[in-house]
């Protein structure tokens, strides 16, 4: 037997878990999809077998690679599944999480960072640009279900989650490459002639062309899914569901080439797709085969999560470190979320999960690994990578307790049984009858 052999049985072990743990863990039960795999990752490397080491600091480039093409499918997924046309007011929710709460989350994170940690401002600040994105691989238990043609068929809450993860994972570039530019300014001598540079490029330009890119990518995809002139080419009528990886791939590749943002790019096509025929059920064979990729990804992620700190991920982790990432959770995105809320649509319940469910996870591994492939900071890899970690840890854990409750609580109060994103009723009245109940 080879380490080779261990590996094919636990991918198809994993493969067959990311099926059936869904419904296992669906609905009001307080575990979520996620915390089942990243425990299964810290058990199996607790055990004495020959297993193959995980380190995201010497295996850097492997990581910034896996973590993104997890973001990409998911922010493909996200916006695949949004029913709501873009606009000033239908997406205000979104606009206030995205100017407001991500803003004051980001400068309370890097104050924390400078304060608690005495890092100095270029590590406080790309610690703060890593956990500014809430995450949409790991926040399915609040956002939006599957593509529907009614526009109005998810609430405040949901939509507001989806949409935020799908914009701020883009958003948080520009905010990892102020921090990167900053570390190199100190290494040279103070400053301050990036900052021109940062605006114009960085935030500017990218962002334009990430969002511009996005839009031709998605509206030609539109136009050859269901206007195409010859029925071959129309590809809504054939029903597979991989074109939406190679719709994925293609807005992001083009788009970074031009320079832009390709997570911006994704997203935006991923809308302007579904802005071309909204209630046409093709949406769903693409969201559904997406959201497949998606789990078995994110289970394979999450496993070598759990197997890092199962190695002693977090022995690098300090008392301080560990107070800064449960303040970010606890305090800080609330906080914020509560702030940019203020005077908005969403009533105060509803804010008050919106606020609170700001989740970290693949896409602040993302963004680290990538900020630490751009130049060296001055702070040791390992200690940025412990504390990351742990919130990560700690919002899968806290978060995936407690959100199938809490939003089957909020559908209760808003006076209806089921929403987006809760499980098949049809399903689930089968296992109640199954069990006798």
């Amino acid at each position: 037997m080879t380490i080779g052999d261990g590996v094919y049985a636990w991918l198809g072990a994993g493969a067959l878990l990311a099926a059936v743990l869904p419904r296992l863990v669906a609905g009001r039960r307080p575990l979520s999809l996620p915390l089942v795999f990243l425990l299964c990752g810290i058990g199996v490397y607790l055990l004495p077998l020959p297993l193959p080491a995980v380190d995201p600091v010497g295996d850097r480039l492997l990581v910034e690679h896996a973590t993104e093409i997890c973001v990409i499918i998911s922010l493909m997924g996200a916006g695949l599944a949004l029913n709501r046309p873009v606009g000033l007011r239908r997406w205000a929710t979104t606009w206030r999480l995205l100017g407001i709460t991500m803003p004051l989350t980001v400068v309370a994170t890097a104050g924390a960072a400078w304060w608690l940690l005495d890092w100095p401002p270029a590590a406080a600040l790309l610690l703060a640009a890593v956990l500014a994105p809430t995450d949409p691989v790991l926040a399915s238990e609040v956002q939006v279900g599957e593509p529907t043609e009614e526009e109005h068929d998810e609430d405040e809450v949901r939509f507001a989650l989806t949409s935020e993860a799908g914009l701020n994972d883009g958003l948080a570039f520009p905010l990892t490459y102020a921090a990167v530019a900053l570390a190199v300014a100190a290494g040279s001598g103070w400053s301050a002639d990036w900052v021109g540079s940062w605006v114009l490029e960085d935030v500017l330009y990218k962002c334009v062309v990430g969002v511009l890119g996005g839009l031709l990518v998605g509206r030609l995809l539109g136009w050859l899914f269901f206007r195409a002139p010859s029925r071959l080419l129309r590809l809504s009528r054939h029903r597979d569901g991989f074109v939406a990886l190679g719709a994925t791939f293609l807005s992001y590749g083009l788009t970074e080439l031009a320079g832009g943002y390709g997570f911006l790019a994704v997203f935006t096509t991923a809308c302007a797709v579904r802005a071309a025929e909204r209630a046409h059920g093709y949406h769903k064979v693409l969201h559904d085969f997406v959201e497949q990729v998606e789990r078995l990804l994110t289970a394979g992620l999450l496993f070598l999560l759990g197997a890092f700190v199962a190695l002693g991920g977090l022995s690098h982790l300090t008392w301080w470190g560990a107070a800064v990432a449960l303040l970010v959770l606890l305090v800080i995105r609330p906080a914020a979320g509560w702030a940019g809320l203020l005077g908005g649509s969403p009533v105060r319940r509803e804010r008050r999960v919106v606020a609170a469910y700001g989740i970290r996870g693949i896409g602040s591994l993302y963004y680290l690994a990538y900020g630490l492939g751009q130049t060296d900071f001055p702070v040791p890899e390992r200690e940025l990578w412990a504390v990351v970690t742990f919130t990560v840890l700690a919002s899968v854990v806290l978060h995936g307790v407690t959100a199938g409750p809490v939003i089957a609580r909020l559908d209760r109060a808003r006076g209806r049984g089921s929403g987006a994103g809760e499980p098949d009723r049809t399903d689930e009245a089968a296992e109640k009858s199954g069990s006798g109940r």
